[in-house]
């Protein structure tokens, strides 16, 4: 099942199934998100929770026991109550349950909203800790945009410009896991330019992160705005050919390599403490300008 909200600018649909934004069009009736193809990826935008990425040998360790969780956890494939319809926005929950308390030993609600407002839509996150001690979390948005954008610039004109200069290095996931090896940022005066082949060694990982938003798009045309205030990280990803690029904010990411810890010790894990909640927000607006 799913929702449809929007405003005169922007239409979105969202599903039930990991209140996953399945469709994001403008007020043309553009399609701005990836369709799903199976013959690349299924995903539009999965969420990630409550772990971003792979976790070494697919289990996680809490307390001196471990228990098996797949990568980006388990909210993208769960069934979400649907709570609130209007309009331009609506709320959908996720509450643990004995299947999640076998994989991740938290009681917690996970609430996402979507709201629009013109030309921007706001995914916003609220994990809290419905249990008796501190609950470690990551969360990670994961959207899919047209590649290229459906406003006429060819696929190799795209870019995206980052709000600051990102000189730090970026990793690369290694059999799903962070490698412990860096390499040097492809961003160049702040623009990624976008090619096949920065993806053929896998995801590029931002772990250094200055930035909280990017401008994908081409220098004429429309471009989308991507703000993702207090999240740290960023994951920029595609299989070469495909028509989509994942622009990713996340708190959190894969494990690095040789990691072998506790969750509560995982880098980019936060804690929530009992009766407490996290907020993770993303917003995505339409411009009318390019990069």
């Amino acid at each position: 099942m799913s929702v449809t909200i929007a405003s005169p600018q922007l239409r979105a649909q969202v599903s039930d199934k990991g209140a996953e934004l399945v469709r994001l069009q403008d007020e043309r009736g553009r399609d701005l998100l990836w369709d799903g193809d199976p013959a690349f990826w299924t995903g539009r935008s999965p969420l990630l929770f409550p772990v971003v990425g792979r976790v070494s040998n697919d289990r996680i360790q809490v307390d001196g026991s471990e228990y098996e969780l797949p990568k980006h956890g388990f909210a993208r494939g769960s069934r979400f109550e649907i709570k609130e319809v209007e309009p331009s926005r609506c709320l959908f929950r996720l509450h643990s349950d004995e299947a999640t308390l076998r994989q991740y030993p938290f009681p917690f609600q996970l609430d996402v909203s979507y709201t629009i407002d013109g030309t921007t839509l706001t995914i916003a996150a609220s994990v809290t800790n419905s249990g008796s001690a501190a609950m470690p979390v990551s969360f990670g948005f994961h959207p899919a945009f047209r590649w290229p954008l459906p406003f006429g610039a060819p696929r190799e004109a795209h870019a995206i410009r980052f709000e600051r200069e990102e000189p730090a290095p970026i990793r690369r996931p290694v059999d799903g896991l962070i490698s412990s090896k860096a390499e040097t940022s492809p961003v160049r005066d702040g623009t990624l330019l976008l090619d096949d082949a920065l993806f053929e060694a896998d995801a590029l990982v931002f772990d250094r992160l200055e930035s909280r938003s990017v401008v994908y798009g081409a220098p004429q045309g429309g471009s989308i705005r991507v703000d993702f205030s207090g999240m740290p990280h960023l994951g920029i990803w595609t299989k070469p050919g495909a028509g989509f690029i994942c622009i990713e904010p996340w708190q959190g990411h894969a494990d690095p390599e040789g990691f072998d810890g506790e969750l509560s010790t995982k880098p980019g894990i936060v804690l929530i403490q009992p009766g407490g909640a996290r907020d993770f927000v993303m917003k995505i607006t339409i411009r009318h300008g390019g990069v």
